[in-house]
């Protein structure tokens, strides 16, 4: 019975220690700023889709989950929020639906991603990528105009998106070669 104990304590050890990592990814690509043609961008869905292609939708969630909850909290995490953050409000202002959409990608890239190979990992990205589209829009026709809808939440930010999708597939792609020829 003491080695199941010492197992399970061992297993939540490393789970909390792949969660608090992941906070810290997440939060590190919501503060870089990316030069990038019309807007700059952050590579937070780039760390979303590596986060749960690698680790997998529960490690993924439960990253997300705490990233939000550390952001409306107050910590300053969130991509663009002030030093001393500014908490709940930054969550339901515009943006908010995009990260009810990079939580939900988490877990749907997580399960479509994780343990697959070159093709299943870009094909999860994209849907992912789809999600969170599907979600940051609809949240964000509620304070822009329809007519603008598409040229303020979409049309900056796709080729971004995937350009870091096709990168973090070539990124893990590269690990895995890697890790079996030192292995």
């Amino acid at each position: 019975m003491q080695q199941l104990t010492t197992f399970d304590n061992r297993a939540m050890t490393r789970n909390a220690g792949l969660v608090l990592a992941g906070v810290a990814l997440l939060t590190l690509s919501a503060k870089v700023q990316v030069p990038f043609w019309p807007v700059p961008m952050t590579l937070q869905t780039m760390a979303v889709m590596l986060i749960a292609t690698v680790m997998g939708p529960r490690v993924a969630v439960a990253s997300f989950l705490a990233y939000l909850g550390a952001g409306m909290t107050g910590l300053p995490v969130f991509a663009g929020s002030p030093e001393r953050g500014i908490g709940l409000a930054y969550a339901m202002g515009p943006t908010g639906g995009f990260l009810i959409g990079m939580l939900l990608m988490s877990a749907v890239t997580g399960v479509l991603a994780h343990g697959r190979g070159l093709l299943g990992r870009a094909g999860g990205m994209l849907v992912g990528i789809a999600v969170v589209y599907a979600a940051g829009l609809a949240w964000l026709s509620a304070f822009v105009p329809a007519d603008k809808l598409i040229a303020v939440g979409f049309a900056p930010f796709i080729l971004g998106d995937l350009v870091k999708a096709a990168a973090a597939t070539l990124l893990i792609e590269a690990a895995g070669r890697l890790r079996k020829t030192k292995g």
